[in-house]
């Protein structure tokens, strides 16, 4: 009797079968779905992974992907649901997360987003009709662009756990401040579970540019302990109180020195050449291929 095994070959930067075992289940069946059957979701992913990976047009997509329409349209379920994150599972079990937001990422071909004043709004551009209504519904005022030193850019917010792994994205114009963000991100982290139980932020690494003292008030409120440097000119207004200033706030160098996790992340991440640099109009499909990247980080 001759037996035959079939193998299944995995490119570079494609789902490996172990990773294809844990999001499998958790994706919808690809049969009976409006009516007919869904294109394999392997192959879906795969498509979005070498468009992130490449940064090329969605019309080079190679043919062993599908149509490169059908991977397209598909970026912005994950964004519509925005209840598909990263694995919440490999997050540090002792509840201290390090933390860290801001990284600007350069915006690809500046005319492309003024051809056509206004495209962003629904049915203001007559060259872009056509979309479907839930896909006009992710449109958003400005699509997170601004002007910064850096030229039209995206600022990124990540928060990670100790292990660098990404836990909650915020997307802002190039422009936006740093410091607003940190408490929208800890209230993202408090939505996931681990065993049916949510995870508790003990401890916020940051930089100076969460140094403001209504942040460290409402990290306090929150109990919720903070590591983050003072600016120069905050120290130097303390002391010029004197005894007023009041002490200066706690400050443990060595473990300020594990900051360094979010820098790693944001780098595997920017190995992502689709999200080192912005390729796509909507900021709904750019945040979607950032949570997918950031899906396959846990999965690593």
């Amino acid at each position: 009797m001759i037996t035959c095994r079939q193998w299944v070959v995995v490119g570079r930067g494609e789902l490996t079968d172990k990773a294809w075992a844990v999001i499998g289940p958790l994706l919808p069946a690809e049969t009976g779905q409006r009516g007919g059957r869904w294109r394999s979701h392997r192959q879906v992913i795969n498509a979005i992974l070498w468009h992130e990976r490449t940064g090329a047009p969605w019309r080079d997509l190679p043919e062993r992907y599908g149509p490169w329409k059908t991977a397209h349209e598909r970026v912005a379920e994950v964004d519509r649901g925005r209840d598909l994150g990263p694995d919440p599972r490999a997050c540090d079990r002792q509840g201290r997360l390090t933390r860290d937001v801001g990284g600007p990422c350069r915006v690809r071909d500046q005319r492309r987003f003024h051809e056509c004043p206004g495209a962003s709004a629904r049915g203001r551009c007559p060259e872009k009709r056509g979309c479907a209504g839930w896909i006009e519904d992710l449109t958003v005022d400005g699509e997170c662009l601004g002007r910064s030193r850096g030229g039209l850019t995206t600022k990124i917010h990540l928060a990670v756990d100790a292990a660098g792994l990404p836990l909650a994205v915020i997307l802002t114009p190039g422009q936006a401040g740093d410091n607003p963000q940190l408490l929208p991100l800890l209230d993202d982290i408090r939505d996931i579970e681990v065993d049916g139980q949510k995870i508790r932020v003990g401890r916020v690494l940051a930089d100076k540019a969460y140094t403001h003292p209504s942040t460290r008030k409402a990290l306090q409120e929150r109990r919720i302990k903070a590591t983050i440097p003072e600016r120069a000119d905050q120290i130097a207004r303390r002391k010029a109180k004197g005894s007023a200033g009041g002490r200066p706030p706690a400050f443990d160098p060595d473990l300020y020195k594990l900051r360094n996790v979010v820098e790693r992340c944001f780098n595997r991440l920017k190995q992502f050449r689709g999200l080192a640099t912005r390729y796509a109009k909507r900021a709904a499909y750019h945040r979607a291929e950032i949570i997918l990247a950031c899906i396959v980080l846990h999965l690593r």
